[in-house]
């Protein structure tokens, strides 16, 4: 008899502990946006805050676009509510990684100008990798702030660009998945029927010459214009390029046909440029 009974108290124990561990691992499991709200916190930061942060992040269906989590709206929640900190006790060396699947060169432009759009202007290129799938494009910068995701969205939007992913790999390193599937330069589109003038800059100028079969550039008198100009599709492949080593004051030019952006510069310094260029487009595609 108490061979049986020791028998059934240790069946009971086995198949007790068993229904323990399904059920602490239910406990463990979480969910994706758990997960990825707890990858932007440091681990203090989290427990201190956990019912504060279920409260805020509820419903979680909201922070979900079709199958895909957020990123942005997660980090703008936790910042809104005081739980993330872009801000750094002093400039610091900042990191920013981006990756997408568009090409390298297209991207590494309008990245660039979305940067100079929100006062990045001194950075510095760390690495950058092409393989068959994606393009990793890695810079840092000295900052007081880590980027605003809700700031860069918004300036990418402009490009028809958006961020799909964000990894938090720490304070001072982030990681940023974009996607530019129709993605295109957040530049002026020369019409056909008006004229447009260029200010001085220290900068080549970028047009969206789409729209036109000629062009005649005009350079004012107090210029010393060597023009270098070049001609690009909408990947930013180049398609031709021309360069005149005499000062011109006027020049026609016939735009190609699969063009769709032109980049006006100077074949030694944008500072030959002291005035304006005046464009006048004719024709349209």
């Amino acid at each position: 008899m108490v061979k049986y009974v020791l028998g059934f108290f240790l069946i009971f124990n086995l198949l007790h502990a068993e229904d323990l561990e399904i059920y602490d691992g239910e406990e463990l499991s979480e969910s994706p946006l758990t997960l990825k709200i707890k990858s932007f916190l440091d681990e203090e930061t989290y427990n201190e805050n956990s019912e504060f942060i279920d409260v805020i992040f509820d419903p979680e269906f909201a922070f979900f676009e079709k199958d895909r989590i957020n990123s942005v709206k997660v980090v703008q929640t936790l910042k809104e509510n005081g739980l993330l900190k872009l801000f750094f006790a002093k400039p610091s060396e900042l990191k920013l990684n981006f990756t997408t699947s568009g090409a390298p060169l297209f991207f590494v432009k309008l990245m660039g100008d979305t940067l100079r759009n929100i006062g990045y202007y001194r950075y510095v290129t760390t690495a950058s990798n092409l393989d068959a799938s994606e393009f990793t494009w890695k810079i840092a910068l000295t900052s007081e702030y880590a980027t605003d995701p809700l700031v860069l969205e918004q300036e990418l939007k402009k490009s028809g660009c958006k961020i799909i992913d964000i990894e938090r790999n720490s304070a001072y390193e982030w990681t940023y998945v974009i996607d530019m599937g129709q993605g295109f330069l957040d530049i002026e589109v020369l019409d056909p029927r008006e004229v447009r003038s260029l200010k001085r800059s220290l900068y080549a100028h970028w047009i969206n010459v789409s729209k036109i079969k000629h062009l005649k550039i005009s350079s004012s008198r107090r210029n010393s214009w060597y023009p270098y100009i070049s001609y690009y599709d909408s990947s930013l492949h180049l398609l031709k390029v021309i360069r005149k080593d005499k000062i011109y004051h006027n020049i026609n030019l016939n735009i190609p046909q699969n063009a769709k952006y032109m980049k006006i510069a100077d074949l030694y310094t944008m500072k030959n440029i002291r005035d304006e260029l005046t464009l006048e487009p004719n024709g349209a595609k």
